[in-house]
């Protein structure tokens, strides 16, 4: 799906906000602090129900003020919609005008792909962002993938009590083998997701980083030995994981690697490199959910002049004309833009000042 309309109050800085977004490409400009991220950060907020920027709700709620609201309208006349009293300690889920009791109904029905100056911590980061990054995929392109990770984690905790309360032989090992065969469930449809997305970033690696397109590898790691079975790793193992208290293998250890020539990405790249990588991971992931034809993909790429040169942008902005999916991008001044304007013919501009999101045309008549 692609948001017409985006409706928020008392959202961060943003003042009461009302806007119609173009189905494909929208281009946001603004000074620093302005409010241009918190646009980026409310449409996130209702794709995934939870804020990129913080784990608390409460630091995306205007200062002193409540109730919060984001509310979006699609291009198929739904309507999704989220209200959050502080004062009364409430939240009200609606889609479609019906109340829904968990925000991961958002998720269903907005595919949501960010990238921001933050997002580098995907390669400098720890294993938990790149998992993050990789079930976000895996949740939209195979649809039986959450109910997977659902049956996994609940076994995971049951087995993580028994190390901790050092139970019965007999207890573990019920728990242990359960967990065994629910890790090979999710690992395996962890890797044949990792092998689609190597097929897939291999067009927009040839596109956006041609002359080492060939080198750059993504290599992945379930979370146990690839040459041992998962229960010989842990009956192996069981005195060190009663000593923890919990599981040190299996599909929650998952991790995958970014090497160019056998190194690590981060001392093989520059910067700018190192962010159309970034670009083409989320572009090869977008353009998986696209072709599974649940949710037409939404991209929010966050301070497109930051470490990208004229030319990057360039190949950007053809990259961008090759996915079916509907773009925001923000950029502190709109010669940023402008090769992303030169190629698109259907686009709207907003001007942001102050918290105030106008489109440009409206801006102009100020």
């Amino acid at each position: 799906m692609s948001v017409e309309k985006l409706l928020t109050q008392n959202f961060r800085n943003l003042k009461d906000l009302n806007i119609e977004l173009d189905s494909n490409l929208n281009l946001v400009v603004g000074n620093n602090g302005s409010g241009k991220s918190s646009l980026l950060e409310a449409l996130f907020f209702l794709g995934h129900g939870k804020s990129f920027r913080t784990n608390k709700t409460i630091d995306i709620v205007s200062y002193d003020k409540s109730p919060l609201v984001v509310s979006v309208k699609n291009d198929k006349g739904s309507q999704l919609g989220l209200k959050r009293d502080f004062v009364l300690n409430e939240t009200e889920i609606k889609v479609n005008g019906e109340k829904q009791s968990k925000l991961s109904i958002f998720a269903k029905n907005m595919a949501v792909q960010i990238v921001t100056p933050e997002s580098f911590k995907l390669f400098f980061g720890g294993p938990k962002e790149r998992r993050r990054f990789l079930d976000l995929g895996l949740f939209h392109v195979k649809h039986s993938f959450s109910e997977e990770w659902r049956n996994f984690s609940k076994v995971l905790k049951q087995r993580n009590a028994c190390l901790k309360q050092k139970s019965s032989v007999d207890t573990l090992h019920y728990w242990t083998e359960l967990f065994c065969n629910h890790s090979i469930v999710v690992s395996e449809s962890r890797e044949s997701y990792v092998n689609q997305l190597k097929e897939e970033i291999s067009s927009w690696l040839d596109l956006l980083l041609p002359n080492i397109c060939n080198e750059l590898k993504i290599v992945y790691s379930r979370g146990w030995s690839n040459t041992k079975d998962l229960a010989q790793v842990l009956q192996q193992n069981r005195e060190r994981e009663v000593a923890f208290g919990h599981s040190l293998y299996g599909a929650h250890k998952f991790d995958i690697k970014f090497v160019v020539n056998g190194n690590h990405i981060e001392v093989s790249l520059s910067r700018g490199q190192q962010k159309l990588f970034l670009l083409a991971l989320t572009l090869a992931q977008a353009k998986l959910i696209e072709k599974v034809n649940r949710v037409k993909p939404i991209l929010l790429i966050d301070d497109i002049g930051a470490e990208l040169d004229i030319n990057s942008r360039k190949l950007l902005s053809e990259a961008v004309n090759r996915l079916n999916c509907q773009v925001v991008i923000t950029a502190i001044d709109r010669n940023a833009l402008e090769p992303l304007i030169h190629n698109n013919k259907n686009y709207k501009m907003f001007h942001v000042e102050h918290g105030e999101i106008l489109e440009m045309s409206e801006y102009k008549k100020i």
